[in-house]
């Protein structure tokens, strides 16, 4: 395990790249529509491009085979075995079970606790589709491994346990967690040594299982809302950073952010579990200063939980049940979409980077955990607007709902493998995942195949060093991820790359559930989903070598069927932003190079309208008639292709310039 990498400033350089989900290359058409060619139109679609069911699965398996303490005798994942059966000892406390957070064997209840808040806001948000693909009992388990181990933890209302074991120590050797060896001391916080973020984000961690187990065990809920309150007034009271406290967390999960963050975080979920307005009060008197109406973020981490209260807020806004607060309210709701509009590179300030290949980039290093928290925010944005009836205001230009989740759903199918190395960074998805995850554990054979001792040096040089791929795999691990130009080393010695962590996996298992479900259905939602979202816009593409006075926009407009085959519709405009008229304009265009058959025809495409340079090439220029593009000129023109590889991309190559006319 590496340092955890925490980004607080906004960056300033703005990428732009296709924002819908990815289909195949088929192309017809300018200004044609092929239902002319016999096809009939579908409204829903029967295909899909990924399994989000296979991959919800995989995500929860993720999370048995990080449990530490006594497994239980369902345990699916047969490679890991008991571990730290004897944590706790040293303090006269039992603090056996919880999760190992990522190819480590430290129990780290910072990451922890957010991890569990992530699962049962999952559970909360999308109950019903966990059902409907039968893995409601599955999370709701993976969420009590966490609660009931921080019901141990919580020995007192003041006093919680928020480390077993440390992460030098640790990282000295590489065993399995079976085998252990490392020093595994008990680190907790209290009155005198406090730790505000680690307790608020307990006390929001329990507050939302509780809602998750309301309607499935009311008195283990009631349990889990006790300790909430009691850690919520404990956080409260006695104010600190718990890495201040608990120093032996450096370099890993220090508070970069503070504390301010997880008391309005902790404070809102509380409202929601209890309905006391105490926690209402405090969430709206502390609002500005405790930065909750103040502080716009491009990320929401373990670390930094703003966007969550904010778009937390935004729900409480659309309810109507706090009319009183909508003023305040509503400057929650402006920092949340300030998150949501830079994701969908229409803010006001600065975009969040995409990569080449259109990941959401926040960090270089370890960037897949903000991926994945920036997925389930948008769609469950996308769920709270879509329900209200209302629509982002803040951004730069009009946004249709949708949008919010065709760029989640891009963001997720990168990870299932739309991407420019098609690979699956979800371990165990797919034909291509990585084969070295760094990951005690996975990467050395398991104890009940190899019984012997795996000692701390002899694991670095038996296992650690070696270029086979590892023994186990670890189903559902989303790996730290490539950097910012779509890069990956699938090298386990790389941690920057090939660690997973189980705040990483967590606010996954929402999405897959929402799109598992909506895709399985016969709605339009679902066919959106599928077909990358109908009359969602598709950001700019511009190209990054040459200056480039024109933008490029596409938009997928239609779907049909043709001879048992599904084709997609894309618009696509070509605008003059300039001031100059251009001539000569060349486009360069990439995912064009397949077939379209018909009943009794197979034609190579092309763009019709657009001339080729050369026969082979993938160069285009502009209708022969347009001999100038003058400046605000529109061109639209229309193709079309099967739902597989990616939308077509247009570039701007080069071009001329007249003194004809001049805006």
């Amino acid at each position: 395990m590496g340092v955890r990498h925490h980004v607080r400033l906004q960056r300033s350089r703005v990428t732009y790249v296709v924002a819908a989900i990815g289909l195949v290359v088929m192309v017809v058409v300018l200004f044609v529509d092929l239902l002319g060619m016999s096809g009939r139109a579908v409204t829903s679609v029967t295909t899909v491009q990924y399994n989000y069911s296979d991959a919800l699965m995989r995500s929860l398996l993720y999370f048995e085979g990080q449990r530490s303490g006594k497994l239980p005798t369902t345990q699916r994942v047969t490679w890991r075995g008991d571990s730290a059966l004897e944590d706790g000892e040293s303090a006269g406390v039992n603090l056996t079970g919880g999760y190992y957070d990522a190819g480590d064997n430290v129990k780290f209840g910072f990451p922890m606790a957010f991890t569990i808040t992530m699962l049962s806001w999952s559970v909360i948000e999308y109950k019903s589709q966990l059902q409907s693909t039968n893995q409601l009992s599955y999370a709701l388990s993976a969420i009590q491994w966490g609660t009931d181990y921080f019901l141990k933890a919580h020995v007192a209302p003041n006093v919680f346990f928020g480390e077993v074991g440390d992460g030098n120590s640790d990282h000295a050797c590489w065993m399995r967690p079976e085998d252990m060896t490392t020093p595994r001391g008990a680190y907790q916080i209290n009155a005198s040594h406090p730790g505000s973020d680690l307790a608020g984000e307990t006390a929001a961690a329990m507050a939302a299982a509780s809602i998750a187990f309301q309607t499935i065990d009311a008195n283990y809920s009631t349990r889990l809302v006790t300790h909430a309150q009691q850690l919520f007034n404990f956080a409260n009271t006695y104010r600190g950073k718990y890495s201040d406290s608990i120093t032996v967390v450096d370099p890993f999960y220090d508070s970069y952010s503070g504390y301010d963050d997880e008391l309005l975080w902790a404070a809102i979920w509380l409202w929601d579990a209890t309905g006391n307005t105490t926690y209402l009060n405090y969430f709206i008197n502390n609002a500005a200063s405790l930065g909750g109406t103040g502080t716009a973020m491009n990320q929401f981490s373990w670390d930094n939980k703003y966007v969550g209260v904010q778009l937390k807020a935004t729900k409480l806004l659309f309810d109507g049940t706090a009319t009183a607060y909508t003023s305040t309210l509503q400057a929650y709701q402006a920092k949340a979409e300030y998150f949501l509009c830079a994701a969908l590179q229409k803010n006001k300030g600065p975009q969040i980077q995409l990569t080449p290949g259109g990941l959401l980039s926040i960090q270089n290093s370890s960037n897949m955990q903000y991926v994945a928290t920036s997925a389930f925010v948008l769609t469950v944005a996308y769920d709270y607007y879509n329900n209200a009836g209302k629509t982002l205001s803040h951004c730069t230009s009009s946004i249709q709902n949708s949008q919010l989740l065709a760029v989640a759903t891009s963001q997720v199918n990168y990870i299932l493998g739309e991407n420019p190395r098609n690979i699956s960074y979800l371990v165990g998805f797919g034909s291509s995942f990585p084969q070295q995850v760094h990951h005690r554990g996975a990467s050395i054979p398991s104890i009940k195949v190899h019984p012997q001792l795996v000692s701390c040096n002899g694991g670095y040089n038996g296992y650690y060093n070696s270029p086979n791929p590892n023994p186990n795999v670890h189903n559902g691990a989303l790996v730290a991820g490539p950097d910012q130009n779509d890069n990956f080393q699938d090298d386990r010695s790389n941690h920057a790359m090939t660690e997973p962590s189980t705040y990483n996996t967590a606010p996954l298992v929402g999405v897959f559930a929402r799109l598992a479900a909506a895709v399985g259905s016969n709605s339009s939602e679902g066919a959106m989903i599928t077909r990358a979202g109908v009359g969602a816009a598709i950001a700019p593409v511009t190209t990054t070598n040459v200056a480039t006075p024109i933008e490029i926009t596409q938009s997928l407009a239609d779907q049909w069927e043709l001879n048992g085959k599904i084709y997609n519709k894309y618009i696509v405009t070509i605008s003059n932003k300039s001031t100059m008229t251009l001539t000569s304009v060349k486009l360069v265009v990439h995912n064009l190079g397949a077939t379209i058959t018909t009943s009794n025809t197979s034609a190579t495409t092309s763009i019709q309208g657009l001339a080729k340079t050369s026969a082979n090439g993938n160069i285009y220029m502009l209708p022969h008639w347009i001999t100038s593009f003058k400046p605000d000129q529109t061109i639209t023109f229309t193709y079309a292709h099967h739902p597989q590889y990616g939308a077509a991309k247009f570039f701007l190559l080069s071009y001329g310039t007249s003194n004809a006319y001049n805006k």
